[in-house]
């Protein structure tokens, strides 16, 4: 593997390399930082996006770089090719091409094929030329090297969700928003999941005790969070006011609905979960529920400081905000 011309990488082959391959190095040694074990261990990683073009060869591992149009030659071949090709293990692509044995047909048609790309190479190479290191992109190796192609190409993807925006938007308060977001995925510890790993457990509803617990009754089925979300949300909202989870979802997802009415409602919506969360666990631990006149007060207020906070940070538009919120309390 090419490790430039840094200060860096030539302390890497002199104190880490000693003259093997990065790709042959034992990801035991007891040499190298913390970080060099870690570039050990993903190099089967690596190796999916690095391979390199033979200029003079004076600096590509024969058996180790991913030079050949075969693949990986170690990789391929194995130990045993070492003797077939009569190449030594630290040989370069250079010293395969000048002082590699006479050419030979083999037994192996992959042996052959390696055989040719060493006589292409030996009547093309000129010292002249340089090695070049190439990098996998989406449209294929380049030169450059991208950290978002590559960490496009390698994550994870999977289909977008019409509800992100409603939940990590930028006035979000970040507790708010991942409470939000774990139950968008019905991932909070409602009594019906709880008892599924613990049976025996009761499943009501623990703010009305008049239903089993979910996420959906939880918010806003439930006679008691239903009267705070109505309280909140009810002016916001107008004739679009439900209590239905899902309608909700739509709503707070909705990018065509007046910007300042979506803002507010997203936040009155994550405000208001919080809220109810923080209270229905109390109820479970023991303690008492804060009164429901309060509670409604309470996360009014703490709405109306945020959208007071936001407002300085953002000028007259903002103003315009707090003017709206304003208006839906009346």
């Amino acid at each position: 593997m090419l490790t430039g011309s840094s200060l860096w990488g030539k302390w890497i082959r002199a104190k880490l390399l000693k003259g093997r391959s990065f790709w042959e190095v034992n990801v035991r040694m007891q040499t190298g930082s913390w970080m060099w074990h870690k570039m050990l261990k993903l190099r089967s990683v690596a190796k999916l996006f690095y391979k390199v073009e033979v200029g003079n060869g004076r600096h590509i591992s024969f058996w180790y770089d991913n030079w050949s149009r075969q693949g990986v030659l170690m990789d391929l071949l194995g130990a045993r090719g070492i003797i077939d090709m009569g190449v030594g293990k630290n040989a370069t692509v250079e010293d395969a091409v000048l002082y590699g044995r006479r050419r030979r047909r083999h037994r192996l048609s992959i042996l052959n094929d390696i055989e040719d790309e060493l006589a292409i190479i030996r009547s093309n190479s000129s010292l002249e030329e340089v090695d070049r290191s190439l990098w996998r992109r989406d449209s294929g190796y380049k030169l450059e090297f991208s950290t978002q192609e590559t960490w496009q190409i390698l994550r994870d993807k999977k289909p977008l969700c019409n509800w992100a925006q409603g939940i990590w938007f930028t006035q979000a308060t970040p507790k708010f928003a991942f409470m939000a977001w774990l139950s968008v995925r019905d991932r909070m510890s409602t009594m019906d999941r709880v008892v599924k790993w613990s049976r025996g457990s009761n499943d009501m509803c623990v703010l009305c005790y008049n239903a089993p617990e979910s996420r959906n009754h939880l918010f806003f089925e439930c006679d008691i969070s239903a009267e705070v979300w109505e309280f909140i949300a009810k002016g916001l909202l107008r004739q679009d006011f439900t209590v239905d989870w899902s309608e909700i979802i739509s709503i707070i997802s909705d990018k065509a609905r007046e910007k300042k009415s979506l803002l507010c409602t997203r936040y009155a919506f994550q405000a208001v979960l919080y809220a109810l969360w923080r209270e229905r666990n109390k109820l479970k631990h023991g303690k008492k529920m804060m009164p429901l006149p309060v509670l409604k007060k309470v996360i009014e207020k703490g709405i109306r400081n945020r959208i007071t906070l936001v407002q300085k940070k953002g000028g007259r538009g903002m103003e315009m905000l707090m003017q709206f919120w304003f208006q839906t309390r009346m």
